[in-house]
């Protein structure tokens, strides 16, 4: 079996912002199948699709109506099957995001199931009787506000809903709904998709005892959208079942040949990580999983050696998967801003830092041109939890605004009608058509194609080298090459000795000179030498 994933460079297309082709000011499949060539040109083996099932998009479809239809919005069955063979044809994977902790209360099931307590798919989702005092039945919270339960007037309880309450729960413990939920991923797999990006993979499962969580024993995180971090979240998550549902899906991945998983794991710092390692461990769970532990305001040598050695530790035999932005958080580039000489700076070391990490790595559309967050307004905004916190919440329409390709056509190329997000002009000022030989695009296809071809960054092991702040440090070894990789994570200059022959394989911003090693703020370099290397502070 190949596995093309363990050195796979992932591409995130948010269908929504990434290439209108009917006008509608929303992207369609039909408009990312045109935009294909610009994906391949990149040099990335694999598309993730954020959703495109049928829904009501009050969470911009991750609230599906539907697990085997698209949604008009995007197109139809033919546009997917379209997109899938232009993909191949061009050597690249497609798989789809997955939402199978919860579906739109719009859904078939959720309908039958509210409908009284005694049908067919009554025991579908997570219901509860009210508490004496009329309560909800847990402690538990919703991500985007309030409790996690919604009292339905209709069967006279409570529903559990970890998002908005138009996102109901299904009731995993259920063995029907496992077997309806693998019915709809055989559907896709059927359909020449390469596998599933899973969203929200440790929330399947919650405590059927309905156990209210204690407080946090840390000093808690409390966010306006998010009260997560005020509880020790051990009955509504991440619970003992979920391992079993895993080794049921790979068990249908499996009879297929060469799919892939990759599971979101929605939890925050060292813990993120440990489940990681659980869900990857051996063969019979998860192909890979990522964190947000890389997609928070953390940015210091210290913070991504321990993501990496806890991996390491956690999941020995496992594989990661690591990236720097996606949807759902503020783009990199402003998201690190203060860690940086200046936007042009701080795109490239991410791209080179990024690179040069071992497992599978992913970028989210738009990270290729060193794209800024955009600055919304109220009256701009979609996203749920901003438009309920506005303006303690900036929420997540930022990152989401429209792929650039034309800086001076309308909306920048996205659409020729009026762009769901707006197309601003410092967002157009780094559209596609503006790179050039030196841009920020043409540097990312140049890193990436490195990556490909030595055999130490695409499957070699990690092994870190101790270097104060702000120095990240560590050599990828494979059979036939050993690289050091130094990275100065600071605005300011840098500098290491570099004893024995060493010669640079790639850099940026850093030069080596009679065993001095120089790096300019955000500089990094990959070092090609043999056994007998070393580097210190100098």
């Amino acid at each position: 079996m190949h596995e093309w994933w363990r050195s796979a460079v992932i591409y995130q297309v948010y269908p929504r912002s990434y290439q209108d082709d009917d006008g509608d000011g929303v992207g369609d499949l039909k408009g990312i199948t045109r935009r294909l060539d610009h994906i391949a040109d990149l040099g990335v083996d694999c598309i993730w699709l954020s959703p495109i099932f049928a829904s009501p998009q009050a969470d911009m479809g991750y609230d599906v109506s539907d697990y085997t239809s698209v949604d008009p919005l995007f197109g139809t069955l033919a546009d997917f099957d379209t997109l899938i063979q232009s993909a191949h044809a061009r050597g690249l994977k497609v798989i789809v995001d997955q939402v199978l902790s919860h579906t739109s209360e719009e859904h078939d099931w959720f309908k039958q199931s509210r409908a009284s307590r005694d049908n067919d798919k009554a025991d579908w989702y997570v219901w509860a009787d009210p508490l004496p005092d009329g309560s909800p039945p847990t402690n538990w919270h919703s991500h985007f506000g309030g409790p996690a339960w919604e009292f339905d007037p209709q069967r006279g309880q409570y529903y559990l809903h970890n998002f908005l309450a138009s996102q109901p729960d299904l009731n995993f413990h259920n063995p029907d709904v496992v077997d309806a939920i693998l019915e709809t991923c055989k559907f896709w797999l059927d359909r020449g998709l390469d596998g599933f990006r899973l969203d929200t993979v440790n929330y399947y499962f919650h405590d059927q005892k309905l156990r209210s969580n204690p407080a946090a024993q840390a000093k808690p995180q409390v966010m306006a959208t998010d009260l997560y971090g005020m509880q020790n979240n051990i009955y509504n998550k991440t619970r003992p079942e979920n391992l079993g549902f895993l080794e049921r899906l790979r068990g249908l991945t499996d009879q297929y040949n060469d799919i892939m998983m990759v599971g979101e794991v929605g939890e925050m710092g060292n813990r993120s990580i440990e489940i990681m390692g659980e869900y990857t461990d051996g063969t019979q769970r998860l192909h890979m999983a990522y964190s947000f532990a890389m997609l928070g305001p953390d940015f210091n040598a210290e913070h991504f050696q321990n993501c990496i050695q806890g991996f390491q530790r956690g999941a020995p035999d496992g594989h990661p998967y690591w990236s720097f932005s996606n949807h759902d958080v503020p783009r990199q580039v402003s998201r690190w801003a203060q860690h940086a000489v200046c936007d042009d700076a701080m795109a490239r070391f991410a791209c080179g830092m990024l690179m040069a990490f071992e497992g599978t790595v992913g970028i989210y559309q738009g990270e290729e041109l060193g794209q800024l967050e955009t600055e919304m307004t109220f009256e701009e905004l979609t996203d749920p939890p901003a438009l309920r916190y506005w303006p303690a919440v900036k929420g997540r329409d930022g990152c989401r605004t429209p792929m650039v390709w034309e800086k001076n056509a309308p909306n920048a190329g996205f659409s020729t009608g009026k762009p769901w997000l707006p197309v601003k002009a410092v967002q157009a000022a780094n559209a596609v058509d503006q790179q050039g030989a030196g841009g920020i695009l043409a540097f990312y296809k140049d890193v990436i194609a490195h990556r490909k071809a030595s055999p130490a960054l695409s499957r070699g092991k990690t092994t870190f080298i101790s270097l104060p702040e702000p120095l990240l440090a560590f050599t990828r070894t494979a059979k036939d090459q050993t690289l050091t990789c130094v990275f100065n994570l600071s605005p300011d200059p840098q500098a290491v000795t570099v004893k024995g022959q060493a010669s640079v394989n790639f850099a940026n911003a850093a030069t080596l000179t009679d065993g001095r090693l120089i790096l300019d703020g955000n500089g990094f370099a990959y070092l090609s030498h043999g056994k007998d290397v070393t580097v210190t502070m100098a």
